[in-house]
Order: structure tokens, then sequence, then C-alpha cells
């Protein structure tokens, strides 16, 4: 059962410092030798971002955070089983550059270790 609450208390953590845009508070849920992907397609081409160890995560995270900002999140479901977790989520993306919305449905596969995330992979779809 701790596992579990562990999980669901770090996958609130990282979508609330998602939201609100908070670097330093997301970076610190992944373990230094975490894996982070993900995986998805804009109206105009694929995406993929693959990163390995917190260094690598933190400077795709920078990236995305100062590009895209999310609103209206909404977590649509969650299965968890011992340390892994599938979350399906929803949320308003909006682009900083252009400023175009797009709804975007997303999934992640979340795996912990220790306590942090080790291994992270997100799809996402825009609507």
């Amino acid at each position: 059962m701790t596992i579990r609450c562990d999980l669901y208390r770090l996958l609130r953590l990282l979508y609330a410092g998602r939201l609100a845009g908070d670097l330093d508070g997301v970076c610190q849920i992944f373990a230094n030798d975490a894996k982070f992907e993900i995986a998805g397609t804009s109206q105009t081409s694929p995406i993929a971002i693959s990163a390995t160890g917190l260094d690598q995560i933190r400077t795709w995270l920078t990236l995305l955070i100062k590009t895209f900002q999310m609103s209206d999140q909404a977590v649509l479901s969650m299965i968890i089983e011992d340390a892994a977790a599938a979350v399906h989520w929803r949320a308003k993306i909006r682009s900083r550059i252009t400023g175009a919305t797009v709804p975007t449905d997303l999934v992640d596969l979340v795996h912990i270790r220790g306590g942090r995330i080790a291994s992270y992979t997100e799809f996402f779809v825009p609507r």
C-alpha cells in the first residue's frame, strides 16, 4: 500500500508542478538516473523526446515549460499496480510562441523506484 500511495502522491505533484510551470518542483520528483520519453504528433509533424538522467531531463523540461502552458487539466483514469502507473489525462496546451491553444489527450506510463520517478513515458495526441 505504501508504494501505491507514494506513486499517487508523486503523480499529483508532477501534474500540479507542470500546470504551475514549476521546473524545480517537477525535477525533484525524478530519480537522478531516470528515463524520460515523450512521443506524439502535432498538427504538422511527429514529436519525439528522449532523455536519460536528471541533467538531460531538466534541459527538456525547461524547454517544454518555457514553450507550452497547460490549463484545464483533468485526470480521466489512473491505474496503479505495484510501482507502476498508467494515467489518461486531458489538458489545453497553449504555445507561448504561436499563441494557439490545442485540447490534447495524453497517456503517461510511470515507474517509481526509491520514492522517485525512475521511468516516464508520455504519449499525446491533439484533439
